[in-house]
């Protein structure tokens, strides 16, 4: 069995009951193994919360023969007529159906991929099944969402505390099974700023993990992001110092920075300033998803603010 360094695939979940989700979601992808026939899925939701894991345990537990294409890297047309149609198209060496695993589908290209995987789902129906994974279920072709059955990966307030407890335990557990030492209550916080993204949560424990100690010296590493320096060097139109503040905080999601500012608008700017600004930050945001360079998009959004803000 290959042994994977990453802790995101060495403690990867391979059945549903192992996932963790809200319960109306397991009832439902342990329905679809249940009867051993998986359908045609578009699974939409923010990163880490589970939708890769869930696609590849639902075909372990089918015992399926599948592949899994990455739309962010293999967008293009020519994925359709080489990789897939050629999977697709062969008889699987087992009983169990064929399934394709489109991770970030929603990178694929709409104009060109999306519209020819109409005709794929239903050319190889009998043979192979597809699933669809995506951030952005907007942007997944109208023929496609009619295609699939949609699940949205939606964790209601009344789930937050239930699921985060649950992946305490199982982080707990990853950790005592590395043999590294930590404080609960540094955990804790790391789980609770990254929340529901439990991939960025492993990843982070994993760099953190490098010491062989989680304690309190890494809280500061992991500290809320403070927006008030940050207001000071735009107001001022410190170029310099705004680049410093964007250096430090690279590492946290970039929509929870275009979201933290959006919601902290009116401490700093003007009224009538507050329009433009949001129009801003919702195109910078929507760029981010496609972004090469995260620290360079975002530099351009606060170098625009800088410019065409109006600050109190």
């Amino acid at each position: 069995m290959k042994e994977h360094f990453l802790w995101v695939e060495k403690y990867r979940p391979h059945t549903i009951d192992e996932c963790i989700l809200p319960k109306s979601l397991r009832d439902t992808f342990n329905e679809f193994a249940t009867q051993d026939k998986i359908p045609n899925l578009l699974l939409s939701g923010g990163p880490g919360v589970g939708k890769t894991t869930v696609a590849k345990a639902l075909c372990d537990m089918t015992e399926a023969d599948y592949i899994v294409v990455n739309g962010s890297e293999e967008s293009g047309i020519d994925v359709l007529r080489t990789k897939i149609k050629q999977f697709a198209s062969t008889v699987s060496f087992t009983e169990s159906r064929k399934m394709v695993i489109l991770d970030e589908a929603d990178y694929l290209n709409p104009q060109s991929t999306q519209p020819a995987m109409r005709g794929f789902i239903e050319e190889f129906s009998g043979n192979c099944g597809f699933i669809f994974t995506c951030n952005y279920k907007n942007r997944i072709i109208e023929p496609i969402h009619s295609r699939c059955s949609v699940v949205d990966f939606k964790i209601v307030n009344g789930d937050k505390t239930k699921l985060a407890s649950q992946f305490m335990s199982r982080v707990n557990d990853i950790l005592d099974k590395e043999g590294i030492s930590y404080d609960k209550k540094v955990v804790a916080e790391l789980i609770m700023k990254h929340f529901p993204d439990f991939r960025r949560v492993l990843n982070e424990l994993q760099r953190y993990s490098t010491s062989g100690t989680i304690d309190t010296g890494v809280l500061s590493q992991i500290a809320d992001i403070n927006l008030k320096e940050l207001m000071v060097a735009l107001k001022a139109k410190h170029f310099k110092d705004m680049r410093a503040w964007v250096a430090l905080n690279v590492d946290n999601d970039p929509q929870k920075i275009y979201r933290k500012i959006y919601d902290t608008l009116y401490d700093y700017l003007k009224p009538t300033s507050i329009p433009q600004t949001v129009i801003t930050l919702a195109d910078y945001q929507y760029k981010s998803a496609f972004a090469a360079d995260q620290e360079l998009n975002l530099v351009a959004c606060l170098t625009e603010l800088m410019v065409e803000g109006e600050f109190k």
